[in-house]
């Protein structure tokens, strides 16, 4: 999809310029980065989901000086972290702040976010909820997929960003037709209590940080106190690690 299409198909939803660019960025920057279902294939998804507002903006509802509290307020979720983050960027903190969202869904490629945080000097870590997918087998389903993204800056300008879901394959890849929905299971084949044990315990980190319930959001933001990219790049003597394009 190009961009001119994928900025007017998501104007048609009512949203504005502002809006349609922030979620076109996050989409096109999944898309590059070989995430396709969380790219281009969420603008046709986006077409067929109800409860959301368009015109509504995310309010920043506690502002302390290491912890923040944002709520959807009908937004989605891309446009939640969108604007988490560039508040990060004009008021860092000045050691670290716990950033708590609450009513924020679909959140997305949660590696876009931190590597913005990354690419700007800060560390990044963010997990957020989903609807429950994973579960034992032949078990209820407990918790979300609820990725867990990591940023660290570099001084050589190339941050490390680890980004990994809990699911064999993501609801994303369901969504674009690359997964069937009997493959959204805990990763790790034998081990897989090991995943479902990480989305159980991400899940309920949220939920306690959470003054009302639902799908939301935790970012964990600090300033660096050392740059440790560089040499383990140079221990894995040119190997691609997590993040590298």
């Amino acid at each position: 999809m190009q961009r001119d299409e994928g900025l007017e198909r998501l104007g048609a939803l009512g949203l504005d310029r502002a809006g349609a660019e922030q979620l076109w960025e996050h989409f096109d920057d999944a898309e590059r980065h070989g995430k396709l279902g969380h790219g281009h294939s969420r603008i046709p998804w986006l077409e067929t989901l109800e409860g959301f507002d368009p015109a509504a903006q995310p309010l920043l509802v506690q502002d302390d000086p290491g912890v923040q509290r944002w709520h959807g307020n009908g937004a989605l979720g891309y446009r939640v972290l969108a604007d988490v983050v560039a508040h990060q960027l004009d008021r860092p903190p000045a050691d670290a702040r716990l950033v708590v969202c609450e009513r924020t869904f679909p959140t997305g490629m949660l590696g876009h976010y931190v590597r913005r945080l990354a690419r700007a000097g800060l560390v990044g870590v963010l997990t957020a909820t989903s609807p429950p997918r994973l579960g034992p087998p032949d078990g209820p389903k407990l918790a979300g997929t609820n990725p867990l993204a990591i940023g660290i800056p570099s001084s050589d300008g190339k941050p490390l960003v680890a980004d990994v879901s809990m699911g064999a394959v993501t609801w994303g890849d369901v969504i674009a037709g690359l997964a069937e929905p009997e493959q959204l299971v805990p990763f790790g084949g034998e081990q897989w209590h090991k995943a479902l044990a990480l989305a159980l315990g991400l899940q309920a980190l949220v939920d306690s940080l959470l003054r009302e319930p639902g799908f939301g959001a935790v970012l964990l933001v600090a300033r660096p106190e050392a740059d440790p990219v560089p040499a383990l790049r140079q221990r894995a003597e040119g190997l691609r690690l997590p993040g590298d394009g």
